[in-house]
């Protein structure tokens, strides 16, 4: 990375310390029911702020790690005893999956969300001999935190073909558009120059 980001990284990242914060990453059996209910609720304040549909369970977190155990990793942020915020992972093959993150409502702790949902991901990946940290969709943010865009691929079957004609239309598009947006970002990117080459 280039040092003018690496210094931006280290600072952030002091700021947690700096807020009486605490991060542990949690596995398997050291995520308790607790951990799930409390996480809940961050997942609720969230999409109640954000999106307005809560789509998961109280009982599917649970579910989910009791099923999946330690390829599940919950990465939280206490305050002494307290947590205030936690980010879910989930392992698979040599992948990192970064997915849901959320916090108490009304608390706001400076680059928690960073540190919590990227910069902990990473040191996990590290770690764990993991090869590729997936962060998601969407966010800016993160591009100076490390995490390039990557094209990513689906497949559709369209059965009408007028449909699927407008839809190739615009694929061919939207893909010169892709291509021209991912090469103004990796050279604007926090990497030094020729690290992707």
């Amino acid at each position: 990375m280039k040092q003018s980001k690496r210094k931006n990284i280290r600072q952030e990242r002091k700021k947690i310390s700096a807020q009486n914060v605490t991060m542990k990453r949690l596995r398997g059996h050291e995520i308790k029911a607790s951990h799930w209910d409390t996480f809940y609720k961050f997942y609720r304040n969230t999409t109640d702020n954000k999106w307005g549909t809560a789509y998961l369970t109280r009982d599917f977190f649970h579910r989910m790690g009791a099923k999946m155990g330690d390829n599940v990793l919950l990465v939280v942020a206490e305050e002494g005893d307290e947590l205030v915020a936690a980010a879910l992972n989930l392992i698979g093959g040599d992948t990192l999956y970064g997915r849901l993150w959320g916090c108490l409502p009304g608390t706001y702790y400076a680059n928690l969300h960073f540190e919590a949902c990227y910069y902990q991901a990473i040191d996990a990946a590290i770690e764990l001999n993991l090869s590729t940290v997936e962060a998601g969709a969407q966010g800016e943010h993160k591009i100076q935190r490390g995490y390039m865009p990557v094209p990513t691929y689906s497949c559709h079957y369209i059965l009408d073909e007028d449909f699927k004609r407008i839809i190739d239309d615009f694929l061919v598009r939207e893909t010169a558009q892709v291509k021209l947006v991912m090469n103004l970002l990796q050279d604007s990117g926090p990497f030094k120059e020729n690290v992707w080459n």
